[in-house]
């Protein structure tokens, strides 16, 4: 396992226009510095996955952190549980018409050992 820099983290969150993306990272830094470190990403290098790729990466009852944002692109009908930094709408109704649980990550921060049990999207 690598070890990530909370320097680092510091240094890129500096940046950050979003106060709800620094107040994440932030809290997260704590938490589970790896998640940190995926979200402290330049905007450029930010994590985006559609549902149809999702659909394809996750099997039914999976737990997913996406690091990122969900975007609404092709159909859903896999039962997970995902927590993600954003999503658009037509993503989340096409999740709640699948009756995948879906919610943001900064909801999710109050419970660390739920965060634990989850797998990380990352990128390939």
């Amino acid at each position: 396992m690598e070890k990530i820099s909370k320097t680092k983290i510091e240094r890129r969150m500096r940046t950050k226009a979003n106060p709800y993306l620094v107040e994440t990272i932030v809290k997260l830094k704590k938490i589970n510095p790896q998640l940190a470190k995926l979200l402290a990403f330049p905007k450029r290098k930010q994590f985006k996955i559609n549902l149809e790729q999702l659909e394809e990466l996750c099997k039914d009852n999976d737990k997913i952190i996406v690091p990122g944002k969900v975007l609404g692109f092709g159909d859903f009908t896999k039962k997970v549980k995902i927590i993600a930094f954003s999503a658009s709408e037509g993503a989340i109704e096409k999740m709640k018409a699948a009756k995948t649980e879906f919610s943001l990550l900064n909801h999710e921060l109050t419970d660390a050992k739920k965060l634990n049990e989850y797998k990380i999207l990352r990128w390939k």
